[in-house]
């Protein structure tokens, strides 16, 4: 309505305006209506699509293809990974005492083929490399041994440990967590 027509209701006299308010009544309550039973289908909809294999009892083929997410969840930054340009590096240092140094020795020269297993070394290059030792499966032999007595003359046997009862078995640290 415009204004010209609400102040043409208004001069009409007073049950013109209480004709039109119960009018916008009955017009804003059948909206109302309308909104709750949208909110209803918007609920609905969106349950319905919030559901897939791992929520419901649908097979995993009707599962929606979801957009693909970052491992981390952060969005890329666009650098590259690592160190930035004049960030001050960082590496590992040498440790003053390796568990195993490996000489490279040089016998002949690259150049010209010459012996150098005689001469003396001009200088050395160091370099450290950290790395864990590889797995290896430790395998322990028991052997029990039988002696004579020089005394009674029988034979006496060596016992095992209760953890060694057959001729071949894994130990202790190669059996999984929790079992016996």
């Amino acid at each position: 309505m415009t204004h010209e027509e609400i102040q043409a209701v208004y001069a009409s006299g007073p049950e013109a305006v209480v004709a039109l308010v119960e009018f916008l009544l009955e017009r804003m309550a059948e909206q109302e209506q309308i909104i709750a039973e949208l909110r209803a289908r918007v609920k609905e909809l969106e349950d319905r699509l919030a559901t897939d294999s791992h929520n419901s009892s649908q097979p995993p083929s009707s599962d929606r293809v979801k957009p693909p997410r970052f491992p981390s969840g952060r969005l890329p930054s666009g650098k590259r990974p690592g160190g930035q340009p004049g960030h001050p590096g960082r590496t590992l240092r040498m440790v003053e005492t390796p568990d195993r140094i490996v000489i490279h020795r040089p016998t002949q020269c690259q150049y010209c083929g010459a012996s150098l297993k005689s001469k003396q070394v001009s200088e050395s290059e160091r370099r450290q490399v950290f790395d864990l030792p590889a797995l290896k499966l430790e395998v322990v032999e028991h052997q029990a041994e039988s002696k004579r007595c020089p005394s009674c003359r029988q034979t006496t046997k060596g016992q095992f440990p209760e953890t060694v009862g057959q001729p071949v078995q894994y130990g202790e640290g190669s059996r999984p967590l929790g079992s016996t």
